[in-house]
């Protein structure tokens, strides 16, 4: 597992002793819409205290995998397990152990910041003396405290988004879904969220999360890329980069470049792939950048390209995420 911050920042009453078991365990999982097919097929197993991402497009699938978790929707075929149950069939106390951030703001806009997380402990049953320490605690923690008092449709986006953060977080859950935590926001906002959700996991709380940002994807313990409704790899960002086989790229801008041009390229013993990305930019794939780099600018050349510009980069993990979801297609 990924390293994570040491101490947090937000004090839970809630001693730690978790069984050893996976929080989620999935085994082919498919929901059904009609004739659709929203999840398909899915297995997964996500640990206690993990840092989950669900990366993929809009449409993929993600929400209604969260909400399968969530036991908001039964599957159509398949086991599912969360916390060692069956999604529906929660008690009202297992229940109370997870965590919701649905993907749009849910709460009151008349209310201000402090009375909707007051709203939202009196529906988990907490005293009102617990209630008003945790809403500062947790207040404190995703810098609203000095906003409270502010109404939730004054609010900004990104405090919109704290704020259904904090009234998820007020009941201590064992297990937090957060779907969609970004979207929208400014890159610093973007960096503060996260922040908050691995300092969410410091204090043992199992921590689901998705996105359509793949850059953010290397911010989790383990990752699952889901097309179609189909989860197309699972693993560590490490072991999925390894799997999609790409280390250097090599991205080359010249003058009306087309498939011959990938081939003679492609041949090379250098090069692992390449593609056109337009007729004037190639985009190649690679061992070593600084070894490659002469064999295809002098290919191109050969060939009578005018080269205007070469960069050279380690692939990030869109392009991980890119090569896998081809290999799937293929």
């Amino acid at each position: 597992m990924a390293a994570t911050p040491a101490e947090a920042s937000v004090p839970s009453s809630r001693a730690s002793n978790e069984p050893p078991d996976d929080a989620i365990a999935f085994e082919h999982v498919t929901r059904r819409f009609g004739e659709h097919a929203a999840v398909d097929d899915v297995s997964l197993t996500v640990g206690r205290g993990e840092l989950f991402g669900l990366v993929g497009p809009s449409g993929c699938g993600k929400t209604t995998l969260i909400r399968l978790i969530a036991g908001l929707l039964e599957p159509s075929e398949g086991d599912a397990l969360v916390n060692g149950t069956e999604p529906t069939a929660f008690s009202a106390r297992e229940r109370q152990e997870l965590g919701y951030m649905p993907q749009e703001f849910s709460l009151f806009p008349s209310l201000s910041i402090q009375q909707n997380c007051g709203f939202v402990a009196g529906l988990y049953g907490m005293g009102w003396f617990h209630r008003r320490r945790r809403i500062r605690d947790v207040l404190t923690f995703l810098d609203l405290w000095d906003a409270r008092k502010r109404s939730a449709g004054r609010a900004s986006g990104g405090m919109r988004r704290r704020l259904s953060l904090a009234c998820a977080l007020l009941h201590e859950p064992r297990l937090m879904l957060v779907d969609e935590p970004t979207a929208g926001l400014d890159p610093e906002l973007r960096v503060r969220i996260w922040e908050h959700l691995h300092e969410i996991q410091a204090r043992g709380t199992t921590v689901v999360v998705t996105t359509q940002l793949i850059e953010e994807a290397e911010r989790c313990d383990s990752v699952g890329i889901m097309r179609a409704g189909q989860l197309i790899a699972h693993g560590p960002p490490s072991a999925l980069r390894a799997s999609a086989g790409l280390s250097e790229i090599v991205e080359v801008e010249a003058e009306e470049l087309d498939r011959a041009d990938v081939a003679a390229i492609w041949s090379l013993r250098t090069v692992r792939n390449a593609r056109l990305v337009s007729s004037t930019r190639l985009r190649v794939e690679v061992d070593d950048a600084e070894a490659a780099l002469p064999d295809v600018a002098g290919t191109l050349h050969d060939r009578g390209r005018v080269v205007h510009r070469v960069d050279t980069h380690e692939a990030s993990f869109e392009d991980v995420f890119l090569e896998l979801v081809e290999a799937s297609r293929r």
